[in-house]
């Protein structure tokens, strides 16, 4: 009976070892060199927002500054919109800091938890985790529309605040449609379906691209102008020069994409875990999981890689600038 349960756990612990040996991971052919515009950084990423971060202290890091700013705690940092840091609790307690005036507040009890939310002037545009969407007024307090969604039973960590453009606010929600409402006359104009995944089918990607509508889940990206074209792909980000978007896969691609969603051209790094991108003018710049920064030319026909450090942790990417937890990797 020994020697079996002997036999039982090392034949098991061989296939435990086997296992965690013999994970892919990418492995370049040929590293230039270090990335040198790398090194520690002033701020420690503790959270993050689509287009803020929060640091130590407690403190906002927006477009490349520390603002003097302090999220309360229990607080979750939902981001900055039009002059304002907005935070929330569970409770669907929001809170909104003018960033020009810190002791200018204002605060709403909304009484669920809220996913994201944005402010134009005076209309806070909210996104609830029950995948409701609200508009408010700021100077009032009263409710100014609600449309309740479908509920999502999971989402994707990149939750994309509502898009103000003119007097439409664009909402991307959580079961991964787009809804269009014009703000002036507080009504619903459309609903745009972008994929109908049951899990993980949030909007993680929206922008507009040649006056095109362009938005992306995990498994579909789509085009919406005239008339509504996707394409299919298994989508871990995307990024946009305004002429062209740039996407990469779990299967380790880079794709490049023109407006209309025509294949430009794509590259694939074998078992490559990309965790962000970011876009120049000449240039594309893919960070990789196991330590590696892909220097593309935009065509994607040609590129370098580079040694640079990734440590498990918050990324956060402002303009130009990888934040790896306590490190930075800027390609400008």
């Amino acid at each position: 009976m020994l020697k079996l349960l002997s036999l039982i756990l090392i034949t098991t612990t061989a296939i435990f070892f086997n296992a965690c040996s013999s994970k892919e991971v990418y492995e370049p052919k040929n590293v230039v060199d270090s990335w040198a515009k790398a090194g520690s950084s002033d701020v420690t990423i503790e959270n993050i927002a689509s287009d803020s971060a929060l640091v130590q202290e407690r403190k906002v890091l927006v477009e490349g500054k520390v603002l003097n700013i302090k999220i309360s705690d229990n607080y979750k940092l939902l981001g900055y919109s039009d002059g304002w840091v907005i935070s929330s609790n569970i409770d669907g307690n929001l809170t909104m800091q003018s960033v020009e005036n810190s002791a200018k507040v204002e605060s709403f009890d909304l009484k669920k938890t809220i996913a994201t939310a944005s402010v134009k002037d005076d209309v806070l545009a909210v996104l609830f985790i029950d995948n409701e969407i609200a508009l408010y007024s700021i100077s009032t307090k009263s409710i100014l529309l609600k449309e309740q969604g479908d509920t999502a039973v999971v989402v994707n960590s990149k939750i994309v605040k509502p898009y103000f453009k003119d007097d439409l606010i664009l909402f991307s929600t959580l079961d991964g449609k787009v809804v269009i409402i014009n703000s002036t006359l507080k009504k619903k104009l459309r609903t745009i379906i972008v994929s109908s995944e049951n899990y993980f089918n949030n909007i993680i990607y929206f922008n507009l691209v040649d006056n095109k509508i362009i938005a992306a889940t995990g498994h579909k990206i789509l085009s919406f102008s005239n008339k509504e074209i996707r394409a299919k792909y298994d989508i871990r980000s995307v990024v946009d020069d305004g002429k062209t978007i740039f996407l990469n896969t779990k299967q380790g691609e880079v794709v490049a994409l023109t407006p209309e969603l025509k294949e430009n051209a794509k590259v694939k790094f074998p078992f490559a875990h990309f965790l962000g991108m970011i876009v120049t003018s000449d240039k594309l710049y893919v960070l990789e999981k196991e330590g590696y920064l892909i220097e593309m030319s935009k065509d994607l026909l040609e590129y370098k890689v580079y040694d640079v450090d990734v440590d498990d942790g918050y990324i956060f990417i402002d303009d130009k600038i990888f934040y790896v937890v306590d490190e930075y990797i800027s390609v400008e």
